[in-house]
């Protein structure tokens, strides 16, 4: 993560995740994402590569990654 970065977010973030390229791609993101405390919608786009994460509660950022990574993908810092 890069140092300006705050280690937990509310709201929508969106993330850059690598690897992705089918619908189980998506599909796995989104199950493991979805699992992780406080997460509340989890989108996908194949196209841009990018993961949109909405929380109502602090969720961190660690979370978001560990998740990703279950998946078989990876999180860009």
């Amino acid at each position: 993560m890069l140092s300006g970065t705050p280690r937990t977010f509310i709201g929508s973030t969106t993330f850059t995740v690598t690897g992705m390229t089918c619908a189980h791609c998506q599909r796995a993101v989104i199950e493991e994402i979805a699992a992780v405390d406080g997460v509340e919608t989890v989108t996908v786009d194949l196209a841009t590569g990018t993961v949109t994460v909405t929380a109502a509660c602090p969720v961190d950022r660690a979370d978001i990654a560990a998740a990703v990574d279950e998946a078989g993908y990876a999180l860009v810092p």
